[in-house]
């Protein structure tokens, strides 16, 4: 009988060993060489001492963005009880995401586990929040972007391509088109509070519906982040002070909603493997570092920013 191989690993270190494979898999496993473009590497410290017993090695390789370069490897065919080994192998400091390799295939690779610090072309997509509104610095985004280029002038970008307004649907319609130019290899969606809104004359709604309106818009942001090779990284919701939200601009926005949101937007990240960074946490119960129950005031802005740079 023919064994199953659905998955292709991209390896670029200790995996390609066959002594490594024989450790974890029981046996050498069906490989060819493979190419990565648009990254390149650096040394990462291990500590595990199961996976230095297994390598044999103490320093393993991160996988780094970097324009025009190329990390030469193979991809592994394996097995679904083989990938699961895989994963419990490597050690917290990488995730599995999907990538692109030069050859057009899909593949799975382990990369840092946080999405932002091997970035170096980040595109911002969102509303009013990632857009910075009510903060004269810009916001969170306008923070993370003076720090990641002040690390690489040469290299790093920073596109914010937010919206006031916008929704998950409005992102996902309008992004694609603008990435090309930009050449980014991480796309920061900022899922606000806007998809949980209701209109205050009818404030109950379906949760149903907005968990499948979040799986459609995301899959398609997912599907364009990858054609060009980027990693999907997904932000959001803020908490809001639903004391100041019962009618704002014809609309009510709840706590309840925005938890809704907050749950589909980690349960679909989950299942598909995608980063999703929870800043739900960073202002909850501080009304007052929200200027009006949704936005943050300048101050919020900076708690935010810390946030998502903590790591």
């Amino acid at each position: 009988m023919t064994v199953s191989r659905p998955h292709a690993l991209f390896s670029f270190g200790t995996l390609m060993d066959e002594r490594v494979q024989t450790a974890l898999f029981g046996q050498p496993v069906p490989s060819s060489p493979a190419a990565l473009s648009g990254y390149t590497t650096r040394p990462l410290k291990i500590t595990d001492p199961e996976v230095i017993a297994a390598s044999g090695l103490d320093v393993h390789l991160a996988l780094e963005c970097r324009l025009g370069s190329v990390v030469e490897g193979a991809v592994l065919r394996l097995t679904d009880e083989e990938l699961a080994a895989a994963d419990a192998y490597e050690v917290d400091d990488y995730v599995r995401r999907r990538v692109l390799l030069s050859s057009g295939e899909a593949a799975w690779a382990y990369l840092d586990a946080d999405p932002l610090r091997p970035a170096a072309r980040i595109v911002i997509a969102g509303d009013s929040i990632a857009y910075g509104r009510c903060d004269p610095q810009g916001g969170w985004a306008a923070r993370l972007a003076a720090r990641h280029i002040a690390a690489n002038e040469l290299d790093h970008r920073v596109f914010n391509l937010a919206v006031p307004g916008s929704t998950l649907a409005d992102v996902a319609q309008q992004t694609p088109a603008l990435l090309s130019a930009r050449r980014p290899d991480t796309l920061v969606v900022a899922a606000g509070v806007n998809d949980s809104a209701v209109p205050a004359s009818a404030p109950h709604a379906e949760s149903g519906d907005l968990e499948a309106q979040v799986a459609a818009h995301l899959a398609a942001l997912s599907a364009a982040a990858r054609e060009h090779n980027a990693r999907l990284v997904v932000l959001g919701p803020l908490w809001l002070d639903e004391s100041r939200t019962a009618d704002y601009e014809g609309l009510r926005f709840t706590e309840s909603r925005a938890l809704t949101l907050r749950a589909a937007l980690r349960a679909w990240c989950a299942e598909h493997h995608v980063d999703h960074i929870d800043v739900w946490d960073a202002l909850h119960g501080r009304p007052d570092l929200l200027t009006d129950g949704i936005h943050p005031t300048p101050e919020g802005h900076e708690t935010l920013y810390r946030h998502l740079t903590a790591g």
